[in-house]
């Protein structure tokens, strides 16, 4: 087994990228989700880890599973960071 989780372990996010895809400003999925537009840029640079509600409306929003959009690992790049 690996080591234990803490509860000061990064979150990794996606949300940048998918919210770029989805062609969203910051403040557009901020206002879209119920929180300030810094708030966003924190998540994306994974400087806050969100709530399970918030991870779950962003999720919804950008029409993607959680795990998709939020890890405890890396993401591998995608083919447009490659």
């Amino acid at each position: 087994m690996g080591r234990k989780p803490k509860a000061e372990d990064p979150v990794y996010s996606r949300i940048e990228e998918l919210r770029s895809r989805a062609g969203l400003s910051r403040q557009e999925l901020a206002d879209a989700v119920g929180v300030h537009y810094q708030t966003v840029g924190y998540l994306e640079r994974g400087e806050y880890a969100p709530s399970l509600a918030l991870a779950l409306r962003i999720a919804q929003l950008l029409g993607v599973p959680v795990e998709q959009l939020f890890s405890l690992t890396p993401f591998p790049p995608t083919t447009e960071e490659v």
